[in-house]
């Protein structure tokens, strides 16, 4: 049986990012991303775009694109979007990662992504002060909704998906992030 080589936060830190790829740091073990495809982006811009319109409007925070969230001392994630609490925007430096877990991360899945690497994000944004974490699949049509509680759900097409605890208000059909 192998060992893994763990890399610390500081080396992670001074990784060199390379064309066309993103770095992870997960539980210290490296992770390549890959760049979206056509699809996935769309969704991804969708979903962004109507956020980013209710949160201004209320002035609630920021909404983010693939930014870094340094989770934990070894642990640093870029969901495809999230939503940053407007007491915690004026904290941020805009030059490194942000420190904690944004209120809402939302991870478009691809057709490379693995379920137990999306479980995995999941238990990583709740447990370390998410509020809610949204995984939309856009082949299938549907939004599974993970709530700090414990609530999860799932919404298909026809379905409304709504800010819950995180945004009241907010209700976005689910089959017009697919469309």
């Amino acid at each position: 049986m192998g060992s893994k080589t763990l890399l610390t936060l500081e080396d992670f830190e001074c990784l060199t990012p390379e064309e066309g790829k993103l770095f992870e740091l997960d539980e210290g073990e490296l992770r390549t991303m890959s760049p979206g495809r056509p699809r996935h982006n769309r969704v991804r811009d969708r979903i962004a775009r109507r956020l980013a319109e209710f949160v201004e409007k209320g002035e609630l925070g920021e909404v983010f694109v693939e930014t870094e969230f340094r989770l934990s001392t070894d642990t640093v994630r870029i969901p495809d979007v999230t939503f940053v609490r407007a007491d915690r925007v004026k904290d941020i430096d805009p030059d490194v990662p942000i420190n904690g877990a944004p209120a809402l991360a939302i991870e478009v899945v691809s057709p490379t992504d693995l379920a137990e690497d999306l479980t995995r994000k999941v238990d990583q944004y709740l447990t370390t002060g998410s509020e809610a974490v949204w995984v939309v699949y856009p082949k299938v049509r549907e939004v599974h909704a993970y709530e700090a509680s414990g609530v999860s759900r799932t919404l298909r097409a026809e379905s409304h998906l709504d800010g819950s605890q995180v945004f009241p208000g907010f209700s976005l059909p689910v089959g017009s992030l697919f469309d």
